[in-house]
């Protein structure tokens, strides 16, 4: 299979971008026609089904049944009693038609907004060739589309991401002989360097101009992603050793050709790692491409250890850092879980409206005695895999009930949100134990939300549906976390049983410096709104991001601008984040 030809790489502008890029155009009959003139060219033409009417310098849609409606009706003498009526006495109550210019989200923000019977009916989109009739199913689906190709692609280079890279990766080599699959691993050397010297500006265009070349210099079946910041992956099928070691060397030699920046050349060089699927041991527990990346990723730290601008390569089943360190992990996880190994941090959401700070995320975190400080993003998986996951939710369960209970006991009750995996959803046993440790603490339905989270797919949509529909009865708050990413769509909104979408902090990074962006969030926000959702936006990193969001009419927002997470202890208080809610006094230099 040709990675290049992949349904869910299409590039994103080759989709409609704008709503006058879709329908079919329609004929214009003035409002003064004889409706029934008009009927004889539905007759003649089955496949017509709409006419724009013209009228007052502007254009409203007549469809097909709407007339044939009013022709049959009556008791049957609808044709005797209309045979002198003008179309423009059918002119319907909510008439609606846009200008060709307006975005995908845009048009559903306008369509949301209509009264709740008029929201499926087609309109009209009038540009300089004419008005088109388009079906509103159609703009859902392509507002779909975009949300799908966002969260599975980078936004700056239009690479795929680590997610993309997993899902077409598992195919790519399904396909071909498994020991003829290699990965690189590349980092940039001195990215940093350039960024803090010449700004970010200068840094994108390093990445996007070493994408250019990373797509030059490999191969049509080749997968190119970019993993997050500076880093990218390759995954090379049908290859040996010579073969996939030529390649890494080419990609070298294109990193360090100087890179074009307004009057400056930028230099940067490249560590890579390189993995090869004859080298690694398979494991029960993970993918053989998640294998490799790991023993990729572990060569190219080996490359950054060895100087910096080579290729490692970690060869044949030898002892390497990530394997050593994945092993230790497991072991390390079940010892934690057997011991009490984890706490619960605390991190605070701002209401954009009241200044409020009352509602907190419970986060979870491991400071084991060996590994030190792990993130949640390494251990768990981990913990989902070896399945440890439904243990530790259970403490999570308590621990939360607990500090909520005591908070209330202290006269200052604070709502909690606490996170649950869909491999916990699909263990069926969230509603029994989380209820449990509310009662076991005396703690009000009102103080706790559930945050469904992202870390895999849910399997069994209907059993997540029935247990999410039992916490919202008993009065719990249901949030989708990480909207916009990975498995969720715009259909979850609607289908879930929920209170509150969360959206991502990938799409909250550039809305402070992008009207793009921030109008996609925009968009986000209103359709949230229109379906009775609240809207939280994470990773608030700083205070022009915060103002663009209560300009968009978010409700609430958490980032490490606002505070990051801490103890029970150490949470900011009211007034320290209520003074958020005002303009910040500018430092002078």
């Amino acid at each position: 299979m040709d990675a290049r030809t992949y349904a869910a790489d299409r590039p994103r502008a080759d989709r409609p971008q704008r709503v006058g890029e879709l329908g079919q155009k329609v004929p214009v009959v003035a409002a003064d026609t004889l409706i029934m003139e008009v009927n004889g060219w539905f007759q003649a033409d089955r496949s017509l089904q709409a006419v724009a009417v013209e009228a007052d310098g502007g254009h409203w849609l007549l469809l097909r049944e709407r007339l044939e409606s009013e022709l049959s009706g009556r008791l049957g003498y609808g044709r005797a009693l209309n045979s002198r009526t003008r179309v423009g006495q059918l002119r319907p109550e909510h008439s609606f038609a846009v200008a060709p210019e307006l975005s995908m989200t845009q048009a559903a923000r306008r369509i949301l907004s209509r009264p709740p019977g008029a929201r499926y009916e087609d309109f009209l989109v009038v540009g300089p060739d004419g008005p088109r009739v388009v079906a509103v199913s159609r703009i859902f689906e392509e507002v779909s589309a975009l949300f799908q190709h966002d969260a599975m692609h980078d936004p700056l280079t239009g690479l795929p991401n680590r997610r993309l890279l997993d899902e077409r990766g598992a195919e790519l080599v399904g396909d071909c002989d498994p020991g003829r699959v290699a990965i690189l691993c590349i980092d940039l050397d001195r990215f940093k360097h350039v960024n803090d010297t010449f700004g970010h500006r200068a840094g994108d265009s390093i990445l996007t101009g070493f994408t250019g070349r990373l797509q030059r210099t490999v191969r049509g079946r080749d997968i190119v992603a970019r993993l997050g910041g500076d880093e990218f992956a390759v995954l090379l099928v049908d290859v040996d050793a010579e073969q996939a070691r030529s390649i890494a060397d080419r990609i070298l030699a294109e990193a360090v050709k100087p890179f074009p920046f307004d009057d400056h050349e930028l230099h940067i060089s490249a560590s890579i790692g390189l993995a090869l699927a004859s080298d690694v041991v398979e494991e029960e527990q993970l993918s053989q491409l998640d294998v490799l990346l790991r023993q990729a990723d572990g060569a190219m730290l080996a490359a950054k250890q060895a100087g910096k601008g080579r290729v490692v390569w970690l060869s044949a089943r030898g002892e390497t850092a990530p394997v050593a360190r994945q092993a230790q992990l497991r072991r390390r996880l079940q010892l934690a879980v057997a011991a009490g190994g984890f706490r619960l941090h605390y991190q605070p959401l701002l209401n954009l409206g009241t200044g409020g700070g009352m509602a907190v995320e419970a986060l979870l975190r491991w400071h084991d005695d060996v590994l030190g400080p792990v993130p949640p993003s390494e251990f768990i998986p981990v913990a989902e895999s070896v399945n440890l996951i439904q243990q530790i939710g259970r403490w999570v369960f308590n621990e939360a009930c607990a500090q909520a209970g005591a908070w209330l006991a202290a006269g200052s009750p604070r709502t909690v949100s606490i996170n649950v995996s869909p491999i916990q959803l699909a263990a069926n046993k969230v509603v029994g134990e989380l209820l449990a440790a509310m009662a076991a603490h005396r703690v009000p339905a009102e103080l706790i939300r559930v945050e469904i989270t992202e870390s895999s797919a849910i399997a069994d949509f209907p059993r997540a549906i029935k247990q999410l529909a039992q916490l919202r009865e008993a009065g719990i708050g249901v949030d989708l976390d990480d909207f916009g990413t990975g498995y969720s769509s715009v259909g979850m909104l609607r289908d879930l049983p929920l209170n509150t979408v969360k959206i991502d902090k990938s799409f909250i990074d550039n809305i402070d410096s992008s009207e793009r962006e921030a109008a996609f969030v925009g968009g986000l926000i209103n359709i949230a709104h229109a379906w009775g959702l609240k809207v939280t936006a994470e990773g608030v990193e700083r205070p022009e991001q915060l103002e663009v969001l209560r300009e968009l009419g978010c409700d609430t927002a958490q980032g490490y601008y606002i505070s990051r997470p801490a103890s029970a202890s150490d949470l900011p208080g009211a007034q320290t984040l209520a003074a958020l809610q005002r303009p910040q006094p500018a430092v002078v230099l």
